[in-house]
């Protein structure tokens, strides 16, 4: 190893927001503040933490809700028409009609003037 190159390796004090605080080695010369550590984060904890400013989470959990009542409304309409089996039988039978159906024939292509020559 070549002298005067290496920065000091000292202990350091990191401190996270939740209140924890860890030594350990580095070469930075001052405390060290953290955000989130082992003993806050959701992965660790299992608690599920939600740090929303701009409103996307509320946004989101607003989309799936109509989504689901949408999903609901659908089911209660195939319900009052007919039953589930009644229904997949209708369609499977209609799109057999669609495939056997006869499918228009396709124009000629007429040549171009540079295939021509």
């Amino acid at each position: 190893m070549k002298k005067d190159i290496h920065p000091d390796y000292q202990d350091i004090k990191f401190t996270c927001a939740c209140g924890a605080e860890f030594t350990a080695g580095s070469t930075i010369k001052e405390n060290f503040k953290t955000e989130i550590c082992s003993n806050c984060h959701p992965f660790y904890t299992g608690k599920q933490k939600l740090v929303d400013t701009s409103g996307r989470v509320d946004k989101f959990m607003e989309k799936m809700k109509r989504a689901q009542e949408m999903g609901e409304k659908k089911v209660k309409k195939v319900e009052k028409g007919k039953s589930k089996k009644a229904a997949k039988e209708s369609a499977k039978e209609k799109s057999a009609k669609e495939s056997t159906k006869e499918k228009p024939e396709k124009k000629p292509k007429t040549k171009t003037k540079k295939e021509e020559k």
